[in-house]
């Protein structure tokens, strides 16, 4: 009798044993699964998932995009102009509308007609890319801006360090000029975001204030840049 209760409590030791022993290996390889998925990064990814890595933003979801929801819409603008701020065009490239590419507007008012369009591929290859271009019309004198893309980068579009901005608005125009502020009639379907100085200098008491605008519009679940308008103090 004695015998068989001690085989019993044996058994029962050795079968509480080997659980604790297979509950290790379940954790164990369920880390083995997790390093096979990060190892799976080393593959070629999804277009999302390289946009996803090249900029920081997170990857889009399957979800609808809450065109509403500020959120998703401030972090693209914010990744935007840290792409123009170091000068990374494959970055910016990426963010641009496949279908309609960046408009730039060096004046606050859109005007199709007048205004610079290029592609996310013209984008793309800014960095080697020494043709003037055309961007519309010089304030106060009706002269033709005729401009490398890095000069009229440096004066219409990143003249200052916009990521320092004070003020930052969302669809809202934080200040007006003798110029014509038209970007939600440009832009009947996008959103912006504007990053505004009241001014630079204070010995100019405002009179050079200026502003960027980032326009956005949805597409492919995502909020993809149209446009950049700069504005400022004009006679």
């Amino acid at each position: 009798m004695k015998k068989t209760v001690i085989c019993t409590v044996v058994a029962l030791l050795a079968g509480f044993a080997l659980g604790i022993f297979c509950g290790s290996g379940v954790l164990s390889g369920t880390g083995g699964l997790v390093r096979a998925t990060a190892s799976a990064a080393d593959s070629p990814l999804p277009a999302t998932m390289n946009l996803a890595l090249a900029t920081g933003l997170p990857a889009p979801t399957s979800l609808p995009l809450d065109e509403t929801d500020n959120t998703r819409l401030v972090e693209r603008a914010g990744v935007v102009l840290e792409a123009l701020k170091q000068k990374d065009y494959t970055a910016l490239a990426a963010l641009i509308s496949p279908g309609k590419g960046v408009t730039f507007t060096p004046y606050s008012t859109v005007d199709p007609d007048r205004d610079h369009t290029m592609t996310a591929s013209q984008i793309a290859g800014l960095a080697s890319d020494d043709n003037v271009y055309v961007w519309g019309v010089e304030d106060g004198r009706g002269d033709p801006i005729k401009l490398t893309a890095a000069d009229y980068f440096e004066r219409y579009v990143f003249n200052t360090d916009y990521t320092q901005a004070p003020v930052i608005g969302i669809d809202n125009v934080q200040a007006c000029g003798n110029a014509l502020e038209n970007v939600a009639e440009g832009y009947p379907d996008g959103r912006f975001v504007e990053y505004y100085f009241p001014g630079l200098n204070p010995k100019m008491e405002g009179f050079d204030w200026c502003s960027l605008k980032l326009v956005f519009e949805a597409a492919e679940n995502d909020w993809y840049l149209v446009g950049l308008i700069h504005s400022e103090w004009t006679i």
